[in-house]
């Protein structure tokens, strides 16, 4: 008797295993990323510092920024080496007492003062120009990718697409929750 219930559990312990077997190898066969469900909660995340490092348009932009930042890099210090001259000119000039008078002076004085101030503004102003374009840029990359995370949980069904950006709030998450490489696809296909 005790070997026939012995034959039964273990006919039924091989029975589990295969049906697990089984269910493990349907598994496998999904498509990687799938809603994740606890309490009827689907939850998945993108990173986005992979998501930003691999957008095309977003290389784009930052490569547009840069050339610009070092654009107006130049022409300051282009301008600032041309301020330096004229200061340097000027000292030289009162050392060895080649101003007509102590007005022509004064007047050059000021007119290198009003550079030096003119150049200020300018480094400004450009300062305030690069940080519009950045905000735009932001802006821009914002709205699409907004839109097209929208636009993929139409299909998807999420109720919740987090992200890692900012102070990276999502600490651990399983990778079968993270869709950026298809958010990524779909962002570069345009």
């Amino acid at each position: 008797m005790k070997t026939t219930v012995l034959y039964i559990v273990n006919a039924l312990l091989v029975a589990a295993v295969v049906v697990l077997f089984v269910l493990f190898a349907k598994q496998d066969k999904q498509p990687a990323v799938s809603a994740v469900t606890q309490d009827g909660i689907s939850v998945a995340f993108v990173r986005m510092d992979s998501l930003l490092l691999n957008y095309n348009v977003y290389k784009q932009m930052s490569e547009e920024l840069l050339k610009q930042e070092e654009s107006a890099r130049a022409t300051l210090n282009q301008k600032a080496t041309d301020l330096q001259r004229d200061m340097e000119d000027f000292q030289k000039k009162l050392e060895n007492r080649a101003f007509l008078s102590e007005e022509r002076a004064r007047s050059e004085q000021e007119r290198i003062l009003k550079k030096q101030r003119d150049l200020q503004e300018l480094n400004a102003k450009m300062e305030q120009d690069l940080m519009v374009k950045q905000k735009q840029m932001n802006d821009r990359l914002a709205l699409t990718i907004d839109s097209v995370v929208k636009e993929y949980n139409q299909e998807k069904g999420y109720a919740f697409i987090l992200s890692t950006a900012g102070t990276d709030n999502i600490l651990y998450g399983d990778n079968a929750l993270n869709v950026t490489d298809e958010i990524l696809s779909i962002l570069n296909a345009d």
